[in-house]
């Protein structure tokens, strides 16, 4: 009888390992993952950056498969634009969206009227208001003549058409835009401007369990009571974007911007107030929603590209190359909104060195022009040399590692030293040193 080897099972090892890998992807795709609630915290002016950061978490929250997303606000109004698009996001969204008007304090004003209503579910915490959503300018002035009326009954005809998607009370929205009346919590409501009040994210989340709402069309209810929570802050790039879009910083980017380019125009060559002028500009546009994000990192990182091939072409003393990093900064800051897949740490270090490579240039290109020309007749000026030949008045003088003919207004002896003081055609006029 033959006997045989036993054989390692090398096909139920395959299939274990296998099974590991498709657990492993099965547990990193999320689906092992307990459901959350989205909380998005937002306590500043509406603004380009605050329509973007929303954006931004709305799409991270889809990622993460998350069950609910909670607005939690406070804000005293900002840009109609910035408002509408926010308005845009929240009402598209594939997750329902609650706007929670929070903490104790806190206030929804202005845009913040229209974001807050536009939710599937609207809530506010005890001790906050709602209202005064009566449109102005950008520098708070009201809107007068034509211009007013036009654009305070769009506002109002916005307002009605929100409320009445939601089923909330659109008269009073109307009211709060026409006559920027305002309400507290309790009140809100009382006249149906909001769904309920909450002390807090955690009561939030009680209250809402089992609550139905209309998500594209179709109702579906809520089951958040032991929802885990995660919150969604503000990035660095996130904190930036907000400061050049808040009212005030624009305003005062558009009378930088306007102010240098025209000092520039009329004193061409200053080149800082022309540089700093140029970035104002650009921000001004990105803040006021004219500019994209993207089209406005675009731009930065072209006039980034100009400024630094400029440098090379002008002495501008390292403030082109200053500008262009500043430029290059800026403009990766907005073009790239995925820092995990950049690192932004990378793209300001980047930009430190290559601006720094091209102010290194330009140190280099302005010490060479005030240094002493080393070659040609200019060269030989002021040299010192060494008697070859006795000078009587004429002879042989060794200057600048060659043998030159020289003649001297006094005898000089062989060895002794002398200055080159004047040149004639092929001939050195010297003089003793000294």
């Amino acid at each position: 009888m033959l006997k045989t080897t036993p054989r390692f099972p090398f096909g139920l090892l395959f299939i274990a390992l296998l099974s590991l890998c498709f657990f492993g992807f099965w547990a990193s795709t999320g689906f092992s993952q307990k459901k959350e609630a989205f909380i998005i915290e937002m306590d500043s002016a509406i603004s380009s950056g605050t329509a973007g950061f929303l954006s931004e978490g709305i799409q991270e929250a889809q990622k993460r498969g998350s069950e609910l997303i909670v607005i939690r606000l406070d804000t005293s109004g900002g840009l109609g634009a910035s408002m509408k698009s926010m308005v845009k996001e929240i009402m598209n969204s594939p997750i329902p969206v609650v706007v929670y008007v929070a903490p104790k304090g806190a206030g929804a004003a202005s845009a913040g009227v229209l974001i807050t209503v536009a939710a599937h579910v609207a809530a506010m915490a005890p001790g906050t208001n709602i209202g005064a959503a009566h449109p102005v300018g950008q520098g708070g002035e009201d809107i007068k003549g034509a211009m007013g009326d036009k654009v305070l009954n769009d506002a109002a005809s916005y307002g009605r058409s929100i409320a009445q998607e939601k089923g909330r009370n659109a008269e009073w929205i109307e009211k709060a835009i026409r006559n920027s009346v305002s309400i507290t919590a309790n009140e809100a409501v009382q006249y149906k401007v909001v769904d309920l009040v909450a002390e807090d994210i955690n009561d939030l989340l009680k209250l809402l369990d089992g609550r139905q709402v209309t998500l594209n069309k179709e109702k579906i209810t809520l089951h958040t009571k032991d929802l885990d929570q995660y919150f969604y802050r503000p990035s660095f790039r996130d904190k930036v974007l907000g400061i050049i879009s808040d009212p005030t910083i624009i305003a005062l980017l558009m009378m930088i911007g306007m102010a240098g380019i025209g000092f520039e125009i009329y004193n061409p060559g200053l080149i800082f107030p022309g540089v700093v002028g140029a970035i104002s500009i650009i921000l001004a546009f990105y803040g006021m929603q004219t500019l994209p994000v993207n089209y406005a990192g675009l731009l930065l990182m072209a006039l980034a590209v100009i400024f630094f091939i400029a440098e090379i072409k002008v002495s501008s003393y390292g403030l082109l190359a200053l500008g262009g990093t500043v430029s290059f900064i800026l403009g990766s800051i907005m073009l790239f909104e995925d820092v995990a897949a950049i690192s932004l740490k990378f793209l300001i270090a980047a930009g430190v060195i290559v601006g720094g490579s091209f102010m290194v240039m330009t140190a280099l290109v302005i010490r060479a022009h005030r240094s002493k020309i080393q070659s040609g007749e200019q060269g030989l000026m002021g040299e010192i040399g060494v008697v070859k030949q006795a000078l009587d008045p004429e002879g042989i003088v060794f200057v600048h590692g060659e043998l030159w003919k020289a003649v001297a207004d006094e005898k000089i002896s062989e060895g002794e030293k002398v200055i080159v003081e004047k040149i004639q055609g092929l001939v050195l006029k010297v003089g003793k040193k000294n």
